[in-house]
C-alpha cells in the first residue's frame, strides 16, 4: 500500500513538472492583455457592423435586457426557471453574435470591392492627381460600397490639411484588415517618396481579387455544411422548446436530474458549435494598425 501510494506522488510529481516545463516555453500574454484585445475587437466589430457610436457596455447592457426580458417571457410560458435561464443564456449571447455576423458580411462585400478602389487610386495616380486628391476623389467616382470611407478621408482632409490624420480616420472608420494595408502602404509612401506605388498598387489589386475569389469558392463549397450543424445544434432545442410548454415536461426539468441534464446539453451544443466554427473557419487576416 506504501509502495502503491509513493509511487502515484511520484507520479503526480512527475506530471507537474513536466507542465511546468511546457508551460515555461511558451510565453503567454496576462488576462488584460487578452480583456484588452476582446474589447478591441468588439469595437472593430461594431464599427464594421456599421454601430461606431455603440460602445461595448452599451452593448453588454442590451444582451443583459434581452437576457431579461427571454428570461421573464420563459417563465410566464413555461413556469420552469431552468428552462428559461437556458434560453436567457441565449439570447445573452445574441447581440454580441449578430454584431459580430453583420461585420464578417459587411467585410466579404467590401473585400470584393477592395481591388475596384485600389485600381481607381491608380488610374487617379498615374493621371497625374496627387495622392490625396486621389484618394478623396474615390469618394465621389469610387466603388458605390466604399464611398462614405472615402468620405470620410475626404472631410478630415479638407478640416485639417494633415494627410496622415486624414488615414488615421480613413483607418478608424474601416476597421477593416485591407484597409489598415493600404493605408499603410500609402503612409510609407508619402513619407519616404518613390516610383514603384503604381506596381505596389497594381500587386495589391491582383492579390486582394485572388483572395477574394478563393475565399468566395471556399463558402460556397462549405455552406451546406455549416448550415446543416447550425440545424444540429438548434434542433434539439426547438423540441425542448415544444415539450417546456407541457407542465408535466417543465416540472421534470426543475428536478435536480433535469437541471444537470439542461447543463449537460447546453455544454455540449456550445462546445460542438464552437468546434463546428473553428473547424469551418477561414484563416483571418489580423488588424496590425489599429
Amino acid at each position: 500500500m506504501t509502495s502503491t501510494l509513493a509511487a502515484a506522488l511520484c507520479g503526480v510529481g512527475l506530471a507537474a513538472g513536466l507542465l511546468c516545463l511546457w508551460s515555461a516555453c511558451w510565453e503567454s500574454p496576462p488576462r488584460s492583455a487578452h480583456r484588452l484585445r476582446f474589447l478591441a475587437e468588439l469595437e472593430d466589430d461594431l464599427v464594421a457592423a456599421g454601430f461606431p457610436r455603440v460602445s461595448p457596455g452599451q452593448l453588454a447592457a442590451v444582451s443583459s435586457l434581452g437576457a431579461l426580458l427571454v428570461w421573464l417571457l420563459g417563465f410566464a410560458l413555461t413556469a420552469s426557471v431552468p428552462v428559461s435561464a437556458c434560453f436567457a443564456a441565449f439570447a445573452a449571447a445574441a447581440p454580441p453574435a449578430l454584431v459580430r455576423h453583420r461585420a464578417r458580411g459587411r467585410e466579404v462585400e467590401r473585400r470584393v470591392l477592395w481591388p475596384d478602389a485600389v485600381d481607381h487610386l491608380g488610374s487617379g495616380v498615374r493621371a497625374g492627381m496627387s495622392l490625396p486628391e486621389a484618394l478623396a476623389g474615390l469618394a465621389h467616382r469610387g466603388p458605390e460600397g466604399l464611398r462614405p470611407l472615402f468620405a470620410i478621408f475626404e472631410e478630415e482632409y479638407r478640416t485639417t490639411g494633415s494627410f496622415r490624420m486624414a488615414l488615421e480616420a480613413f483607418k478608424t472608420a474601416s476597421a477593416d484588415p485591407v484597409a489598415d494595408r493600404i493605408v499603410a502602404a500609402l503612409a510609407v509612401t508619402r513619407d519616404v517618396g518613390g516610383t514603384e506605388l503604381g506596381t505596389l498598387l497594381r500587386t495589391l489589386s491582383h492579390f486582394l481579387r485572388e483572395d477574394a475569389r478563393t475565399r468566395s469558392e471556399l463558402k460556397a463549397r462549405q455552406s451546406w455544411t455549416v448550415t446543416g450543424a447550425r440545424l444540429a445544434v438548434g434542433a434539439p432545442w426547438v423540441v425542448l422548446v415544444l415539450l417546456a410548454t407541457r407542465s408535466e415536461a417543465a416540472a421534470a426539468y426543475s428536478t435536480p436530474g433535469g437541471m444537470l441534464l439542461l447543463l449537460a446539453g447546453m455544454v455540449v451544443s456550445l462546445a460542438a458549435y464552437r468546434l463546428m466554427k473553428r473547424i469551418g473557419r477561414l484563416p483571418a487576416e489580423p488588424r496590425v494598425l489599429r
